[in-house]
């Protein structure tokens, strides 16, 4: 071999050896914290924490005291964003949703992407969102929490280290200082202020059999998670009060007295089905569908936040809007009409009345809204099982649809025999406004 040809093997072994030797000199100076490494950002976990928070938060929301259940959808809601957000500094740009919230501000400023781990960033922050949410949680749930937190933190720590673990739930811990600071101020603290029914033909009044004074008059005064999400979705006006035989009123309330003599046995399973109370609650019967679902996905972690966050903001803001109606309008309840008015004084509902005014339907219009949004981020069901109940003893109950779900949830209202169907019908459509609008708030920009 020539030494020209000598000089340039030399410069070959050269040019390939050398950055082998750069990076082994880079790796032996840098902490192993700072490798990347392929589970460094969200996408690349499972949703299990979630989904084990999602199952503690079940319990608390089933155990709950001193809150409506409908008032648990605040709840849901903020935790799901605390959720979301603690998984920000690894997001891509279209899952930040930040500018979106309505008046979220304090977020913390975070760090480079690979300096967390991120299901200790979720952990932290929904350890903490739940123990100031539920303040009245009794000291075995209070312990739950704790405990669960406790337990995530020590499986994380055989692989991660403890400086990435600090500043992950640090991270976490702050994102829910704001998530609580905004909640504080959203409105629900004056839901139950003094209120005076209004009286005259057709109006509400408290219902049998406990004839309870309203449930929050000015929760549609609560402010909204996702900003311009209950836009144009308000209920149309409602059909005129008349207590004439043969007024579409009339013929509207008679209806559901014909319905409730003829209940065929699944109308009647889906009625408890829905219920709910006694049960997880609703806003809890919606997040162990949603639990259901990112397991039938196999969702990635910040899918399943998304998913949580969204399905939160939908049920919260369509109830809002849900709300604002029922208020406005302070329609008669069937139990009312049926008694005062067609003369079956002992007539009762299949399950009780809530003790709210019924135009619209809160049931209809939140599983709506949530169902659509289930249906935007999953799309197809094919068959999905709602197992919610199972614990009850109640048959588990099977939809070709995400939206489907919501429908039923809806119509089980009327067989239930505390809403008309006139009032289903435009509650299923305002909550899928409130749906449609909270994607397109996200897409305008």
């Amino acid at each position: 071999m020539t030494t020209i040809n000598i000089v340039k093997m030399k410069l070959i072994i050269y040019a390939f050896l050398l950055p082998i030797v750069i990076s082994i000199s880079f790796l032996s100076c840098t902490k192993p914290e700072e490798i990347t490494r392929p589970n460094q950002l969200p996408f690349s976990h499972s949703s299990e924490v979630l989904d084990k928070w999602m199952g503690l938060q079940i319990r608390l929301m089933r155990n709950a005291t001193g809150i409506s259940n409908h008032g648990l959808s605040r709840h849901f809601a903020y935790t799901g964003v605390a959720a979301l957000e603690s998984l920000a500094p690894g997001l891509p740009a279209h899952n930040r949703w930040n500018t979106k919230w309505n008046g979220l501000t304090g977020l913390p400023v975070s760090q480079a992407p690979t300096q967390y781990y991120y299901p200790a960033n979720v952990n932290a922050a929904l350890a903490a969102i739940n123990k100031a949410m539920f303040p009245n949680a009794t000291a075995v749930d209070k312990a739950a929490i704790d405990s669960l937190e406790a337990g995530l933190n020590a499986e994380f720590a055989q692989t991660e280290s403890s400086s990435k673990l600090a500043r992950s739930s640090d991270f976490g811990k702050a994102v829910a200082t704001a998530v609580l600071t905004w909640a504080i101020a959203d409105g629900s603290a004056n839901a139950n202020a003094p209120y005076t029914v209004p009286a005259g033909p057709g109006m509400w009044k408290p219902t049998p059999t406990g004839f309870a004074a309203p449930a929050t008059p000015y929760w549609g005064n609560n402010r909204t998670i996702i900003a311009g999400s209950i836009t144009n979705a308000s209920m149309p006006a409602p059909l005129p009060y008349s207590s004439q035989i043969g007024s579409p009123f009339y013929e509207m309330v008679k209806q559901i007295y014909t319905v409730s003599q003829n209940l065929t046995n699944d109308q009647k399973a889906m009625a408890i089905f829905w219920r709910d109370v006694p049960g997880a609650t609703t806003p809890g019967h919606w997040l162990s569908i949603l639990q259901q679902v990112i397991r039938k996905d196999g969702s990635s972690l910040d899918k399943g936040a998304l998913a949580y966050a969204l399905a939160g903001a939908a049920m919260n803001d369509a109830l809002i809007s849900c709300f604002k109606s029922k208020y406005q309008y302070n329609v008669q309840r069937p139990v009312t009409y049926i008694r005062e008015v067609m003369g079956y004084t002992d007539w009762n509902p299949y399950i009780g009345t809530p003790a709210h005014p019924e135009y619209a339907s809160a049931h209809a219009s939140l599983s709506t809204a949530v169902a659509d949004v289930l249906q935007q981020l999953f799309g197809n069901a094919g068959n999905f099982t709602d197992h919610t109940y199972d614990y009850m003893g109640l048959a588990p109950r099977t939809y070709s649809s995400y939206s489907a779900i919501g429908i039923e949830a809806g119509q089980s209202r009327v067989y239930a025999g505390i809403h008309y169907q006139n009032t289903v019908d435009a509650s299923i459509n305002m909550g899928r406004k409130v749906a449609a609008n909270i994607f397109s708030v996200h897409t305008a920009q």
